[in-house]
């Protein structure tokens, strides 16, 4: 069973409640895979763990396909990594998306990418005849402006058609 048929068995199980899901201390790493023999996962003890430009775009792709799925899920509301950067994580994994040097990995441009430009909400539009223009938006804060008035308003999973006059 592959990576994305395992995550979607997770979040089909937990769902049967119904409850919010935060997905927490997720670790991708940008190395070698852990060894399967090892049971408890604190007694990979090894001096060095690199990340090489192989494993990189491997972390990238999993980053990108963990997080679309997660994404797409209608009750996931939180998503967390274990460690921004390589620098101080944990067991020395190279679990960041960002280098030792702070310089970024594949994976920094792949969730950059989803957040900055797939889930962006960009809308330029013209009303209709009525003074009426409609969009659906990822959800989150949004600023309507026209001119020099400006509202600001929120989508949440909740909401229904509103009606926002400026």
């Amino acid at each position: 069973m592959g990576g994305r048929e395992k995550l979607e068995e997770v979040l089909e199980r937990f769902s049967q409640f119904g409850l919010p899901i935060h997905f927490t201390e997720n670790t991708l790493t940008s190395g070698h895979i852990m060894p399967p023999e090892i049971e408890d996962l604190n007694d990979y003890q090894i001096s060095d763990w690199p990340s090489t430009p192989e494993f990189e775009e491997r972390q990238a792709n999993e980053v990108e396909e963990m997080y679309t799925i997660l994404f797409e899920h209608p009750l996931v509301e939180a998503i967390s990594n274990w460690s921004f950067s390589d620098d101080g994580a944990w067991l020395g994994a190279p679990a960041g998306f960002i280098r030792k040097d702070n310089s970024p990995k594949p994976s920094y441009q792949a969730l950059k990418k989803l957040i900055k430009e797939d889930w962006h909400t960009m809308v330029t539009g013209t009303t209709d005849t009525n003074g009426i223009i409609s969009f659906e938006g990822i959800l989150g804060d949004y600023d309507l402006k026209y001119d020099d008035k400006k509202v600001n308003f929120t989508l949440t999973k909740d909401a229904k058609t509103e009606q926002i006059m400026i």
